[in-house]
């Protein structure tokens, strides 16, 4: 069962949107599945161009301004005027230059949330730099600990695009829209994604200080360090990845395997034993065969599936992971809120911007 529109709890909130990169479009996609009422600000220039974000920018009413003139800047204001929330992705500095910058739009409306989404943040030595996901997540300490000892691995741009920058975006406005509207005044967020995936990593400094963590890659515990903890290959080619961490997990894990003799797992000296013992055990079945073993087994062992097959997988589709959307299959939206998924947003339409500010009116 879905939640329709009218049911939502972001219905009412409206949201005007800056045409950016990634974290900014999918922060707001979450904000349009959860009922928010998102107009997009586009750049003429973008009309016609490859479209890279698909069903990302649903829910949306798309406009063109192009905000290096007067009269569309100040139909930008307008729209700023009956927004609760203004998200923007551009370089520190940039929406001053343009006339459009805290200062100016909190003259318009000062309850609204300006939220600035970066990768560097509004300042610091590298605010004005260029950079990407693997850039953030380098300087913040996160790259080096991904991957084989002998090279980090690039962990496509979900930790810092998305996890660090969109979540933490999302965080910040949701905790300013807690505080009563007649009590919030000229709230600036600044999300940037550095910090926000820095944030991810608590735990693990957390265990760095405490002496429970090495500072490289696949010594520890969760980076593939221990054999119990790791992905091997199957006969077909395809991986199973096993997460034995606890004790009686791993005793079910080798009892499945039938490996009931191996040495000693607390000794490191017996790693690579085990370690091969799994590999060679691994590659005598398939990955569905293997998948079929251990199922109702709690011994952490599960098939490393590809996207198009993690779109048939019986648990996923048993819950609705994932979901249809105007021929396109995508991720449903998350969390279920009492048993009940909420439904996509609607596809984006295009408008013309003065029907968009007519249609959200005053407030």
């Amino acid at each position: 069962m879905t939640f329709q529109a009218e049911n939502k709890p972001l219905r009412g909130l409206r949201v005007l949107e800056l045409e950016a990169l990634g974290p900014v479009p999918w922060a707001c996609m979450v904000l349009a599945d959860l009922g928010a009422d998102v107009v997009r600000v586009e750049n003429p220039a973008s009309r016609g161009a490859a479209d890279t974000y698909g069903s990302v920018l649903r829910g949306r009413t798309r406009v063109s301004l192009d905000l290096k003139r007067e009269q569309d800047r100040g139909v930008f204001l307008q729209l700023a005027e009956n927004a609760d929330v203004l998200v923007e992705g551009m370089r520190p500095g940039a929406m001053e230059r343009l006339g459009l910058g805290p200062a100016e739009v909190f003259q318009a409306n000062e309850k609204l949330i300006f939220a600035r989404m970066t990768g560097w943040g509004q300042d610091g030595p590298l605010a004005n730099e260029a950079g990407h996901d693997i850039n953030y997540i380098a300087v913040a300490g996160i790259l080096n600990a991904i991957g084989s000892a002998d090279k980090p691995s690039i962990p496509l741009n979900l930790i810092g695009d998305f996890a660090g920058g969109s979540c933490f975006l999302l965080i910040g406005l949701l905790a300013a829209l807690f505080q009563p509207r007649s009590e919030r005044k000229r709230v600036l967020i600044d999300a940037a994604m550095v910090d926000g995936a820095s944030v991810l990593m608590s735990l693990i400094y957390s265990r760095l200080h405490m002496g429970q963590w090495q500072d490289e890659r696949a010594a520890n515990p969760l980076d593939g360090g221990r054999p119990w903890y790791d992905t091997y290959r199957t006969r077909d080619g395809h991986r199973m990845a096993v997460g034995a961490l606890e004790p009686k997990f791993y005793a079910n894990l080798t009892a499945v395997l039938g490996l009931n003799d191996l040495p000693a797992r607390e000794d490191s000296r017996n790693w690579p034993a085990i370690r091969q013992a799994f590999e060679d055990t691994f590659a005598t079945r398939t990955r569905d065969e293997w998948t079929e073993v251990f199922q109702g087994t709690d011994a952490c062992v599960s098939p490393v599936l590809g996207m198009t097959e993690a779109i048939s997988s019986p648990h996923l589709s048993m819950r609705g992971t994932y979901s249809q959307h105007h021929g396109e299959v995508v991720p449903a939206p998350a969390p279920v809120f009492g048993g009940r998924r909420f439904s996509l947003a609607r596809p984006a339409v295009f408008s013309d911007a003065m029907d968009a500010v007519v249609g959200w009116g005053g407030r």
